[in-house]
């Protein structure tokens, strides 16, 4: 199945435990946030089927829940509490 994903930078505290988990998709941008690499932290590129099963296990891990997740491409991303 499709997955998609973004970083609400909003609430992220960059612990740092996506890029470790995620290296493929997670990477800290200029401010130190973390940020998914695929597609410039849009959430509108598909996560390759090898980088899924690690994709879901750094939302997961996520303290402050900022990892995004869905099975369709983002439209509107909003922070969510």
């Amino acid at each position: 199945m499709a997955k998609f994903t973004w970083v609400d930078k909003e609430t992220c505290i960059s612990c740092g435990s996506c890029e470790e988990i995620a290296p493929d998709i997670f990477e800290y941008d200029d401010e130190g946030l973390s940020q998914v690499t695929l597609d410039d932290n849009t959430g509108t590129k598909e996560v390759p089927e090898t980088f899924v099963e690690d994709l879901i296990e750094a939302e997961e891990c996520c303290p402050s829940e900022s990892i995004k997740v869905q099975d369709v491409p983002f439209k509107n991303k909003v922070s969510v509490e």
